[in-house]
């Protein structure tokens, strides 16, 4: 099993955000109440006192918040929409796969080398690049994914911290934000990873053994009824061990944060023993998707370099997918090389060899290629056409509908994305990445107080409230702002300073 190349570590959030979900589950920071939690109840168990629903998800989402800020978080549409889906299919296989919380899933990729996954309070999942890039098939992938909705739906988390009344969980909350803040100030970062483990700065949420084998049964279920190869999770987590076994110096971090035994594996194999065999034929997007991920886990020129070479070496030897992700790979290499004609070319051949494979479905991963060699070319009434055909027949991809704003702008049609993109911002009210590229949109029309507006909304559901108001303060002074944007602005502008003095404690008005 080949690792990337570039080993970096994990940006200071994300180092913050690893220490502070260790807090949680540490045992020499947890009262001695709270030790009494890590003892789980059986499947669907729980005695009511453990941290609400409702409040698992605002931890999740105060940290989903810090880290959408971080350089580290993968910001892809594509491998986003791929990673959603792909857990959508687990989620959707099996009768309360969500658990009894009912929670709302939501994938995400870190930008990181190493071999991990990791489950934060809420329903909000992280997959490492590496982890992605070391899943041999979908149905390993699948496992370590499955085997982390097991940790959500049973609610782990809340019943590590449990037994304790919601009022003295308000301090353990606090403690998490406080971490999650913690990047703009490096003392209290090293305050928070100071206790419990040496190791905090490179862990995530660690489970107790109960916990594991409980993940691992509702991951084996999930699994089963998707469809996928049971036997994956067999070999993936093997495939762990071993490493581990012969790499003593460097663990991978998924066995740290995952304790893996013979005698885990062995009850994994127990039950999988009468499960019925099946083959699964892994799709393009999955050898597409871990082809993207390569290229943009170190996007840096060296990095660039790398992937080329490695695609060059695959698309000699591997097998036809592996051909065609290489192809892929190398197309992406050459994007970001500004090299739009070598771009086409490598496209080109992956649409002829799949035109040779009739029973090939069309991708929506490479829609979105097909979209950005386009508009690389300078060929923008094409690639509104395909990215109008991509919508028609993927409607809920957020990236080929992030694509179609791009289409439309780049063929001077500024009204129509404009009014593409409000009625986007209506339907996906909590997208950031929606608000941004409308801001550009009315930048392009040359409406610099609505631009302004509209980015402050971007700052604002990107948790960076100081630039959010700095934003309306620059469209107050716009040459175009209307009576009715003033009052727009002095409305928000007070929700938002009422905002910054509860999350800052600070009484200051900021005009």
């Amino acid at each position: 099993m080949s690792l990337p190349v570039r080993h970096r570590l994990l940006s200071p959030l994300l180092r913050a955000v690893a220490a502070a979900t260790l807090l949680l589950s540490s045992p020499a920071l947890l009262s001695p109440t709270l030790l009494h939690a890590q003892a789980l109840p059986s499947i669907g168990g729980g005695d009511g006192e453990e941290l609400s629903p409702l409040m698992e998800r605002r931890i999740g989402e105060q940290a989903m918040t810090n880290i959408r800020r971080d350089p580290d978080y993968l910001d892809d549409l594509v491998i986003l929409d791929f990673l959603n889906q792909f857990g959508g299919t687990l989620l959707s296989s099996t009768p309360n796969a969500r658990g009894d919380a009912g929670y709302d899933f939501f994938f995400f990729a870190v930008r990181d080398p190493s071999l991990n996954a990791f489950a934060l309070p809420g329903g909000f999942i992280g997959v490492h690049t590496g982890l992605l890039l070391a899943s041999q098939t979908e149905s390993e992938l699948a496992s370590v994914m499955a085997h982390e909705i097991g940790h959500v739906s049973q609610r782990h988390i809340a019943r590590m911290i449990g037994n304790q009344k919601q009022d003295a969980l308000l301090p353990l909350a606090g403690l998490l934000l406080a971490a999650l803040a913690a990047r703009t100030s490096p003392d209290l970062a090293a305050a928070a990873m100071m206790g419990g483990t040496g190791l905090a700065a490179q862990r995530q949420l660690s489970f107790g053994r109960d916990a594991e084998r409980e993940a691992d049964r509702v991951g084996v279920a999930l699994l089963n009824d998707a469809g996928f190869e049971v036997n994956g999770m067999v070999s993936f987590f093997g495939r762990l061990q071993a490493v581990g076994r012969n790499r003593t110096d460097n663990v991978p971090s998924y066995l740290r944060t995952h304790p893996l035994t013979t005698e885990r594996i062995a009850d994994i194999e127990a039950r999988i023993r009468n499960m019925p065999y099946r083959q699964r034929v892994d799709s393009l997007d999955f050898a597409f998707v871990k082809a993207r991920a390569r290229v943009l886990q170190n996007d840096s020129a060296q990095g660039l370099r790398d992937a080329a070479a490695y695609f060059e070496d695959l698309s000699r030897q591997g097998a036809r997918s592996q051909v065609l992700g290489a192809r892929y790979g190398l197309a992406m290499v050459a994007l970001r090389q500004r090299d739009a004609a070598r771009a086409k070319t490598l496209v080109d051949a992956i649409h002829a060899e799949m035109a040779r494979q009739p029973a090939l479905p069309i991708s929506p991963v490479m829609k979105s290629m097909d979209i950005d060699v386009l508009l690389a070319g300078g060929e923008a009434a094409k690639a509104l056409d395909v990215s109008q055909e991509g919508r028609n027949r993927f409607p809920l991809s957020r990236a080929l509908t992030m694509r179609h704003a791009d289409a439309l702008l780049a063929a001077g049609r500024k009204d129509d994305a404009v009014a593409f993109l409000r009625d986007q911002s209506q339907i996906y009210r909590t997208d950031a990445g929606v608000q941004r590229a409308l801001a550009r949109a009315y930048a392009e029309q040359g409406k610099q107080a609505l631009q302004h507006m509209t980015l402050a909304e971007h700052y604002a559901l990107m948790g960076a409230l100081p630039a959010a108001l700095e934003q309306l303060r620059i469209a107050r002074g716009a040459a175009d702002a209307t009576f009715y944007d003033q009052a727009v602005i002095d409305a928000r502008e007070r929700e938002l300073q009422a905002s910054w003095r509860e999350i800052s404690g600070k009484g200051n008005n900021r005009r």
